[in-house]
């Protein structure tokens, strides 16, 4: 028998556990996440970013659909089944700082990929959802975290591929760049739930407890914050219907939840400020 012409390399099964830029590097790999992707991801973010105050108030819609889900606002978990003093409505202070948060989450993910700070802070996000890592500790569990993924992915890949604007070529770059990060964030969350690989883990992994928003010290999502200040404006213009050029072109993405209709034709969507894209 002729041997194989692949090349077949390597994986150390115990760095996988041990080492994160080996994690990071392996899932790349094996994604082909390229830098291909990683400047669609740069190039595209300007047409994410029109999107993110819309698609916030929808994964919150979304989330206080649920009693499961909702609760977690209150009680820090998922997994609280006693009696409930409060009931969170979409305008109380807690979401309306949750919405922040999750809206500086989502220009951090149109940063750029290609240093290892990115893929550190999104391993962090993992870690503060099982309860370590918090003043007060938070405990989503992973049943949630997935299919949280999957709702924004979706919402994310309709509005893109429905944009008015982008060549089809450039679409199916942005959409396949960011499904890779969502996947890759999706395993760095399962990393910390799952007990793969723990006979490596001797001793406990030591924890630093940091603000939101920090890693290793330094305020990583300060910027972002601070562009979204007009995050809530933002997110109000979509919801309203209002048209105004270079806000956000998706006018119908937060009204028409349940269907997730991005619009219904392109002659109903306002094009963002050209940039000669």
């Amino acid at each position: 028998m002729a041997p194989s012409s692949i090349s077949m390399q390597n994986i150390s099964r115990q760095e996988l556990y041990t080492s994160l830029p080996a994690r990071i590097q392996y899932l790349h790999a094996f994604l082909d996440f390229s830098s291909r992707d990683i400047d669609a991801l740069i190039s595209g973010s300007k047409y994410i970013k029109q999107l993110i105050p819309a698609v916030v108030n929808i994964v919150y819609k979304k989330l206080l659909q649920y009693d499961i889900t909702a609760r977690a606002f209150t009680t820090r978990s998922t997994s609280y089944e006693g009696p409930i003093d409060e009931v969170v409505e979409e305008d109380s202070p807690q979401i309306k700082h949750r919405k922040m948060f999750l809206t500086a989450y989502l220009n951090r993910i149109c940063s750029d990929p290609s240093k290892m700070e990115f893929w550190e802070f999104l391993d962090k996000v993992g870690m503060m959802h099982t309860g370590i890592g918090r003043v007060h500790p938070l405990h989503i569990e992973y049943i949630h975290i997935g299919v949280c993924l999957s709702f924004i992915q979706d919402v994310f890949t309709e509005a893109i591929l429905s944009h008015p604007r982008i060549s089809l070529s450039r679409k199916i770059s942005i959409v396949k760049a960011l499904g890779k990060v969502i996947w890759i964030q999706n395993d760095l969350f399962a990393k910390w739930y799952v007990r793969d690989g723990e006979e490596f883990r001797d001793e406990k992994e030591e924890v630093v407890i940091e603000k939101e928003g920090y890693l290793h010290g330094v305020k990583i999502l300060d910027g972002d914050v601070e562009e979204m200040g007009g995050g809530e404006k933002g997110a109000s213009d979509c919801e309203s219907g209002e048209k105004k050029p270079g806000v956000c072109p998706f006018t119908g993405v937060a009204s028409d939840l349940d269907g997730l209709k991005v619009s219904e034709s392109p002659a109903n969507v306002d094009p963002p400020v050209s940039n000669g894209a």
